[in-house]
């Protein structure tokens, strides 16, 4: 197989700036909604960058579990690899992709954690296995094997059946992303695809169409 042969020509609709509107992060609502309604694939997974002290930049997928008062939130290990980075760097990239749609967003901005309440609040809600995954996972750290983790697991569930009480982790909570630039791309014929983005320039939003 040639990959470079590979290729699929994008047919299914098209993005103008009226219909982008002067809102971003509403019509980025608005577009989260269309790929739920599409049934996309994990329709709210974005691809986290983050960049170290060194300048080394890292990418991985998470769950986007909010987008309230303008910010993109999401949850995490403090000490994981991205927890660490952003503790150096409090900057980070998103990147949406809904095939189903043929669209792709991607949003720019500075991370700040989120308040100890809100991290409470999401962590309760959570499936008792996930909270203890939250609690024994050493993220991103080097460990001798998967039953290492199953003892762990088995150990604290224990615990709770003897009574503690599960309360969020220190290590463990909520990320805020404030976005500076979303960029929204449509996909269109002949590769001459629409890109909408917005740029925060002092307290306003600046609309610009880019070249595909």
């Amino acid at each position: 197989m040639n990959i470079s042969d590979i290729r699929k020509n994008y047919m299914l609709h098209q993005l103008n700036e009226e219909d982008a509107g002067n809102d971003p992060v509403q019509f980025f609502i608005k577009w989260l909604g269309e790929a739920i309604n599409a049934e996309a694939g994990e329709p709210t997974a974005m691809v986290l960058s983050t960049v170290d002290k060194h300048c080394r930049p890292s990418s991985r997928i998470v769950l986007l579990k909010g987008c309230e008062e303008g910010e993109f939130r999401f949850f995490t290990n403090y000490e994981s690899s991205k927890g660490r980075q952003l503790a150096e760097n409090p900057n980070a990239s998103l990147v949406f992709f809904w095939k189903e749609l043929e669209r792709q967003v991607r949003v720019e901005g500075s991370v700040k954690k989120l308040p100890a309440e809100l991290s409470d609040a999401y962590y309760n809600s959570r499936p008792l296995e996930s909270r203890i995954g939250a609690w024994i996972s050493p993220q991103s750290s080097v460990i001798d094997s998967r039953e290492y983790l199953e003892k762990l697991y088995v150990l604290k569930r224990t615990e709770i059946e003897t009574g503690m009480e599960l309360l969020r982790p220190a290590h463990w909570g909520g990320y805020a992303l404030i976005p500076t630039m979303i960029e929204f791309w449509q996909g269109r014929a002949s590769r001459l695809h629409d890109r909408i983005r917005f740029r925060l320039v002092k307290e306003n939003w600046v609309k610009e169409r880019l070249a595909p």
